[in-house]
């Protein structure tokens, strides 16, 4: 067991859409990131992802809706919707999904991390 510091972690983080794995549970990964830009519209058929904004303001683009969320705040994106990142700023968040989970779900892109790094 050790304590993590999710400040200290992020300051090791200098690229956007990329996340890092900063734990494990369960099969479950918790993964820190800075986004800044738009992602790919996207969707997961198996998983469900918690994107917790840590620093800054993350939009969600849904098919018919815009989430807002703000720092402090948390959202579950349930398995099977479709929905797309978009930071005007950067914004540094934490994730919290299954271990199978690809970023870019049923989408391969530029932006897919296939392979994650732990810091």
């Amino acid at each position: 067991m050790k304590v993590v510091n999710i400040e200290e972690k992020l300051s090791k983080i200098n690229t956007h859409w990329d996340p890092k794995i900063v734990g494990e549970l369960n099969n479950q990964m918790v993964k820190l990131a800075k986004l800044k830009g738009e992602f790919v519209m996207h969707h997961h058929d198996n998983e469900d992802e918690l994107f917790l904004v840590v620093k800054g303001n993350l939009k969600i683009a849904l098919e018919n809706d815009v989430l807002e969320i703000n720092e402090g705040e948390f959202v579950i994106i349930p398995k099977g919707v479709k929905h797309q990142p978009i930071a005007e700023e950067e914004v540094s968040i934490l994730l919290f999904e299954p271990s199978t989970t690809l970023n870019t779900g049923d989408k391969i892109t530029s932006q897919t991390k296939k392979t994650l790094d732990k810091i």
